[in-house]
């Protein structure tokens, strides 16, 4: 199970549990986290986080001095691969682009993704790795249309403004918006795929606006790299 926490002015952390232990994921939230795990009965085992920019990880010395709680930085989650929270494994798959050690989270057709990919848009590419970035959300698309996205920042208004003005008549951002709910920030792949002109890289659609804006879009990393820059 998975359980939402916003902190800050647009940050969401999360907590994945089981029976018996959870792990938290972002926990700038640390307070009600660990609230949240005592109503449960729960034991923080872990504490970890998606990448490590300072407002993500902000909650991590309050859960970890106030629980037995083991950190598991970036070089941990790639050598565990996955974790095991009662029984049930959580993928931890490296997606290297808007930070060089930026992971998501995969169980359950559910994806804690961090700022990997947002609800509404992708993320911007702080290391300028533009190849590894695309790799990477080529590894999401991949993932079940099912699957539940869990964004590291709620951004759903703005972006959908920002895919309004570039893409006016796409019919399923209305729609897309009046299902949000800033208390429960989510959307699935689905809809992000709808939505998300940056996940639309080889639609003709999408070609063929980057043409008419006059940017490279021959090749697949010619599109991205293109779309990337009209943030």
């Amino acid at each position: 199970m998975v359980k939402q926490f916003r902190y800050a002015a647009d940050n969401l952390g999360y907590l994945v549990y089981g029976d018996k232990t959870a792990m938290a994921i972002d926990g700038g939230a640390a307070d009600e986290i660990l609230a949240y795990v005592q109503s449960r009965n729960l034991e923080l085992t872990y504490v970890t986080n998606t990448h490590s920019h300072m407002d993500h990880t902000t909650g991590n010395q309050a859960l970890l001095s106030r629980s037995k709680a083991v950190f598991l930085d970036f070089n941990a989650l790639l050598k565990k691969g996955g974790i095991d929270i009662d029984g049930k494994q959580i993928h931890v798959f490296h997606t290297p682009g808007h930070t060089s050690d930026s992971v998501c989270f995969y169980f359950d057709n559910t994806l804690i993704a961090g700022d990997t990919l947002f609800n509404g848009k992708i993320s911007r590419c702080f290391t300028g790795d533009y190849k590894n970035f695309l790799k990477a959300i080529k590894t999401i698309l991949k993932l079940p249309n099912e699957t539940i996205i869990y964004a590291g920042h709620d951004y759903v208004e703005e972006y959908v403004e920002f895919v309004k003005n570039l893409e006016p008549d796409n019919v399923h951002l209305d729609p897309y918006l009046k299902r949000y709910d800033p208390n429960h920030v989510y959307a699935t792949l689905a809809d992000e795929r709808k939505v998300d002109p940056f996940l639309r890289f080889n639609d003709e659609k999408i070609i063929s606006l980057l043409e008419k804006k006059g940017l490279a879009a021959k090749t697949e990393l010619d599109r991205w790299e293109s779309l990337m820059s009209l943030m």
